[in-house]
């Protein structure tokens, strides 16, 4: 399933931090670095699946 986020988040980065730890600060962070720059928000939403591990449901 991590897989399937790190994919979508290449495509848009604020869905893969949301579908890993839905509507937080780490999201609004993501939507802020994918307004300032595509790239930044790419890697923030990668590290925040990776470090997070799964979703809590």
């Amino acid at each position: 399933m991590d897989l399937i986020r790190i994919i979508l988040s290449v495509i848009l980065p604020p869905l893969g931090v949301f579908l890993q730890v839905g509507i937080g600060k780490h999201f609004w962070i993501n939507i802020l670095l994918t307004i300032l720059g595509y790239i930044p928000g790419i890697v923030h939403a990668v590290w925040i699946i990776a470090r997070t591990g799964p979703a809590r449901a």
